[in-house]
């Protein structure tokens, strides 16, 4: 069994959804993207690792905010779903509907990606002064909530001021979701540091279920944030990481960004594989079940 027969009510890059009526499920396959394209080629286990990490990080953050899991069990799925329990198992969720905010919640701890390219342009980091001298990699004196917006398959994110994302969606709801997205990250860094594991940024989602904001989507996987091992750690150059860092890398040296991405060499589907399998284990403590 290699996937569903079932078409889905809605697919993103990497999940697929089905709309049940009260509830949705979410399927996570071992599609990947990079630079806003679908590759032609999965990753093993992807899947699994995205909906187990996430599922491990829900558990751990039920303390800070609720969040829209009901089950990852495949005694529970629909009974249409079940002759499919084999390919389901570990890589889908039972969520509860939510009301999603249009809006992306990134929250950075250190100095990389587009925010690197901003503060050495401007000094800012979506409009957010930065103090002088800092350098790739460097740790910020506080995280900081720095939002994007949701864009379609194949369109960029774009990163936004926080006074456009008060206008986007209210400024009572961006001050909450800047204070829960920084408080969420904090204890998600935490846990990961007494792991050996720098989270330097990652993207929340967030939505509304009778009247409460709550955690949706995936939540701290590699797909959604940059891993760094934090036993190489050093300011002042690119870290190692345990995400898709390494695809970007490899199509950053192979292709010039026009056309459509190359095939990648079985090494690099191997490795990234590899990567992702040991993100979730240094992370959740546990043996990845493949």
């Amino acid at each position: 069994m290699t996937g569903i027969d079932i078409k889905p009510d809605a697919q993103g890059k990497v999940r697929d959804l089905y709309d049940l009526g009260d509830r949705l499920l979410l399927v996570a396959t071992d599609r990947i993207s990079a630079f806003d394209y679908i590759l032609e080629d999965e990753i093993p286990y992807k899947g699994q690792v995205l909906t187990q990490l996430s599922c491990f990080w829900f558990e751990l953050l039920g303390d800070v905010v609720d969040n829209h899991l009901i089950s990852a069990d495949v005694a529970d799925l629909p009974e249409e779903f079940q002759p499919y329990a084999d390919y389901l198992r570990g890589r889908f969720m039972l969520v509860k509907k939510a009301d999603m905010f249009p809006v992306e919640c990134i929250v950075r701890g250190y100095l990389a990606g587009s925010g690197l390219k901003e503060y050495q342009r401007e000094g800012t980091v979506c409009g957010i002064e930065l103090p002088e001298g800092l350098v790739n990699s460097a740790k910020l004196p506080e995280p900081i909530f720095t939002p994007s917006t949701k864009a379609e398959i194949g369109d960029h994110d774009e990163n936004i001021s926080f006074e456009r994302c008060a206008e986007l969606i209210g400024e009572a709801d961006a001050a909450a979701l800047r204070d829960l997205a920084v408080r969420v990250y904090q204890t998600a860094a935490d846990h990961a540091a007494e792991r050996g594991v720098i989270i330097a940024d990652t993207k929340f989602e967030f939505g509304v279920v009778d009247g409460a904001i709550i955690l949706a989507d995936e939540v701290l996987t590699p797909d959604s944030s940059r891993f760094w091992p934090g036993d190489t750690y050093e300011e002042g150059a690119d870290q190692p990481s345990f995400d898709k860092q390494f695809v970007r890398d490899w199509l950053t040296a192979n292709w010039d960004k026009t056309g459509n991405p190359p095939r990648l060499p079985q090494e690099i589907i191997d490795a990234t594989s590899e990567k992702y399998i040991q993100a979730c284990e240094i992370i959740t403590g546990r043996t990845f079940e493949r």
